[in-house]
């Protein structure tokens, strides 16, 4: 979620929504009347989506009914607003593809800008932060020299987003400095304001940033501006956590978190119970489990499973179209476009079984987990119950990312044959025989390529068979090098796909004589996932401490992973090691104990370290850990060959 993407300053109670109201009253053209409503369908996605999706709804239909394709494309920009302001993605890209697509087929100037704005916010929030700069400056170049309602301003606050997600802060500065100097609507004034305060907080300008915040506050306080009000008031709750003022940040996260349910805005909620869980967790157990509750239900509501198989779909049918727009429409042509969609669909419905297949063997083990640990304290029950979720979303997003690379492959590669079936056809028509052989060997070129990626993703989806699967304790001969590289890129991308703040680099250098070791592949890699996943989660709590104390040279530190695998004489030696704060030596003794943890309440089961222990020992190797404080940390696992 970013935390400081929203659209431009509106809501029930501001001047343009009443502006609009009159209008309506007075207009009464069929045309008219669907503009307007498209428009409060608008203004309200920031305050009451049941009257954002009505007067969307009402928009649509009177425009489909009297054929006013201009109308079509505002009722769908507006339906695309509302769910993007929900954190619906899939229906957010669905509407503003849609709305795009009539945009660029009547040559609607403004409504395509709009439609690339609200295109960008969304892949801006999904991560893919170079998608979303693209078309926050496609959408730049249409905006240049109108001013259409502010959304010229939001745009740039997209862009400003972006920057900052990229840490690119001197760009976002500059950028939004100078919407700042240029703007002369009173009404974006507060918008402004917030993104500039979040700018210079993330410099350590507090000071500037503190000024910034509480004049948007008192200009959102006058207009009753709710939406704007919540984040201006979560921007004041980050200020004051980084001048370590926890009670200053617990009021102001308060009051965002009572603004954003008070008008069901769900990244609004998301953010503020975060921020309010993690403070209390010091100080008030309850408090804390009672935000932290909130927030991994609404993470699921809007990153769930669901969310991500519909995503994809989204995502492969917006593709489908616009292949079907720049391809040629013969029949045969779009019958094979229509089986690559069906094997993309069958691929991700395979993957809905497979994470279906591991959820329920997950809760088969809660449930033996609940009676075994029954006499242990309520909240710790609770707190594994959150890791494990929290867990399973992280190879989901990992799973998604690895099955999408080859599947790229394989449309891409079926695309080009299908263009040199083409030329193969009119050349044996002209008969040019050679030119023909020439052709046919490209296409069996490209087939072995298919036929390469297509087994790749077959490893992927047996790979995560394989994890998913209950272990038996059964040893068989595994490619040591593959496991450790398949992990980690799954750590990373699950960690990422969880906090899209995150950043880290990650090195290897595997021996590739090894070969295939006798082990239980399914042990083995829980135990790589767990030492990856606090490596990155250590060196990237230093990459904030880092930021916090030294804002201007925050760069000189570049946060990494090294993994190796060496072998040594008679067994194998796996390092897994990074360049975080390092573990005090005073508990260096206590970190392979069941339910000891270093990390804050809610973050952490302290079961990892202990099992990945017991699982090693099983195959008869050993777990060593060395460690420097302020340096980083060496986990180093020894696993005999001959077992």
């Amino acid at each position: 979620m970013n935390s400081f993407g929203y659209g431009q300053k509106n809501n029930t109670s501001s001047y343009q929504t009443i502006d609009l109201k009159l209008e309506l009253e007075k207009v009464s053209s069929d045309t008219s009347r669907a503009l307007i409503w498209a428009g409060l369908s608008y203004e309200y996605a920031y305050s009451d989506f049941d009257s954002s999706l009505l007067y969307a709804q009402k928009a649509l239909q009177l425009a489909e009914d009297i054929d006013f394709a201009r109308g079509k494309a505002n009722a769908l920009i507006g339906f695309g607003n509302l769910y993007l302001r929900q954190g619906d993605y899939p229906q957010a890209l669905q509407y503003a593809f849609k709305a795009l697509e009539l945009s660029e087929k009547f040559h609607f100037k403004r409504e395509k800008a709009i439609s690339l704005m609200e295109l960008g916010y969304t892949y801006q929030d999904l991560s893919d932060y170079t998608r979303s700069l693209d078309l926050s400056l496609q959408a730049r170049e249409l905006f240049k020299g109108n001013y259409w309602g502010g959304y010229n301003v939001e745009n740039e606050i997209a862009i400003t987003n972006t920057y900052m997600a990229t840490n690119k802060k001197d760009s976002a500065l500059l950028c939004m400095q100078k919407v700042y100097d240029d703007t002369q609507n009173k009404k974006t004034l507060a918008i402004i304001l917030e993104v500039l305060g979040n700018i210079h907080t993330s410099l350590g300008n507090y000071p500037i940033a503190k000024e910034y915040l509480q004049r948007a506050i008192s200009i959102d306080t006058k207009d009753n501006d709710l939406y704007s009000l919540i984040w201006a008031n979560n921007s004041t709750a980050k200020l004051y956590k980084a001048l370590n003022q926890p009670d200053s940040t617990i009021y102001y996260a308060i009051k965002g978190q009572t603004l954003a349910e008070n008008i069901q805005l769900n990244e609004g909620i998301l953010i503020n119970s975060l921020m309010l869980a993690t403070e209390f967790e010091t100080t008030d157990v309850a408090k804390a489990l009672h935000y932290r509750k909130i927030y991994d239900a609404m993470y699921i509501k809007m990153y769930g499973q669901d969310k991500i198989i519909a995503l994809q779909k989204t995502v492969a049918e917006q593709q489908e179209r616009e292949r079907q727009v720049a391809e040629n429409r013969k029949a045969s042509v779009i019958r094979l476009k229509q089986f690559a969609f069906l094997g993309g669909l069958a691929i991700l419905l395979l993957v809905a079984l497979l994470l279906y297949r591991n959820n329920r063997q997950k809760q088969r083990a809660n449930k033996v987990l609940e009676k075994t640990l029954r006499d242990l304290k309520d909240t710790q029950s609770q707190l594994i119950q959150s890791e494990k979720m929290a867990s399973l979303g992280e190879l989901t997003a990992g799973i998604a990312h690895e099955i999408q690379n080859p599947l790229n492959f394989v449309n891409n590669f079926s695309d080009v044959n299908k263009e040199l079936v083409d030329e193969l056809q009119q050349e044996l028509k002209t008969g040019k025989i050679e030119d023909a052989i020439e052709i046919s060997n490209d296409i069996k070129a490209n087939e072995e390529k298919i036929n390469h990626h297509g087994k790749r993703a077959d490893a992927i989806v047996k790979g995560m068979l394989q994890h998913s699967r209950k272990s038996e304790g059964k040893k068989e001969p595994t490619d040591i090098n593959a496991l450790c590289d398949e992990y980690l890129r799954l750590s990373y991308h699950g960690l990422r796909a969880k906090d899209k703040s995150f950043n880290a680099t990650f090195k290897t250098d595997f021996d590739e004589i090894i070969g295939n070791i006798n082990i239980v592949p399914q042990d083995v890699g829980r135990v790589l996932l767990n030492l990856y996943n606090n490596a990155f989660y250590a060196v990237n709590e230093k990459q904030k401490v880092e930021s916090l104390q030294q804002p201007a040279q925050s760069n000189r530190y570049e946060p990494t992973i090294f993994v190796s695998i060496k072998k040594i004489n008679d067994h194998i030696e796996i390092r897994v090691a990074d360049n975080g704060n390092g573990i005090p030596q005073k508990i260096i003794d206590k970190i392979f104990q069941p339910f000891f943890t270093t990390k804050p309440t809610g973050q952490g089961t302290g079961l990892g370290l202990s099992l990945s222990y017991d699982i090693i020992k099983a195959h008869g190797g050993e777990i060593k850990v060395k460690t420097k404080e302020g340096e980083g940390t060496d986990f180093i696992i020894q696993i005999p060959i001959n077992q």
